[in-house]
């Protein structure tokens, strides 16, 4: 997989890539993750990449021709299966989405900023808008690290136990349930039982309805789902 950023923070971006499972991900050769700072493609020698927006009111507006040079530029090299775009009103980032994208080839990531961008760009190149939630930050870096961080751990090879990720919370609509590790008993808090007992069988069973359980107390609209 290819990942291509583009961002006017590069900086900022950089730094959850280089460490943990997104940097061995990088450095097995499972996934590669390009960086492109929209200011390289400004038109001016100030390399203003925003303007104030037309029919007046707060916030700049990111400008759409930068976006097309950098997005064009990209193209031209190779075919891209989704162009995203991070933005508040994009839809929720769920399980099943990372799932998706975790089978596509190459991606490219647009990180918004200020007011946003010019809705052109989002009608002439975006194919999915993205949201991590029902708040606003400075831009979209960050979301879209949690994006990349929530992907790239689900191609084959990334994590030591590719089954891992097969039992994380919403894979299939259930919260994951209690874990436990040594000591057995630790100031007289003790690990249940079951999970002592060596009966694969029955431990998948409590397994199984405890994540039904938390599920159930935690996220009911889950269940719904």
């Amino acid at each position: 997989m290819r990942i291509d950023i583009i961002t006017v923070l590069p900086e900022l971006m950089k730094s959850p890539f280089e460490a943990s499972i997104l940097q061995r991900a990088i450095t097995k050769g499972h996934v590669e993750v390009h960086f492109h700072n929209l200011r390289d493609y400004a038109s001016n020698a100030y390399k203003t990449v925003d303007d104030y927006q037309f029919g007046g009111g707060a916030g700049m507006v990111m400008m759409i021709e930068p976006i097309d040079k950098c997005i064009s530029d990209l193209k031209s090299e190779r075919d891209y299966d989704e162009i995203i775009y991070m933005t508040p009103d994009g839809e929720t980032l769920k399980q099943g989405i990372a799932n998706e994208l975790s089978l596509k080839d190459n991606i490219i990531i647009l990180c918004g900023h200020y007011k946003g961008v010019d809705q052109r760009v989002r009608d002439m190149f975006v194919t999915r808008e993205i949201s991590i939630g029902d708040y606003v930050l400075s831009g979209g870096e960050l979301g879209a690290a949690v994006l990349c961080d929530a992907v790239i751990r689900l191609i084959p090879g990334v994590l030591n136990d590719e089954t891992s990720a097969l039992t994380d919370s919403f894979q299939d609509n259930l919260l994951a349930p209690p874990v436990y590790t040594r000591p057995a008993e630790y100031k007289g808090a003790k690990v249940p039982d079951i999970l002592l007992s060596g009966n694969f069988a029955k431990i998948e069973k409590w397994r199984e309805d405890q994540a039904f359980e938390r599920t159930k107390l935690r996220r009911p609209d889950l269940l719904d789902e």
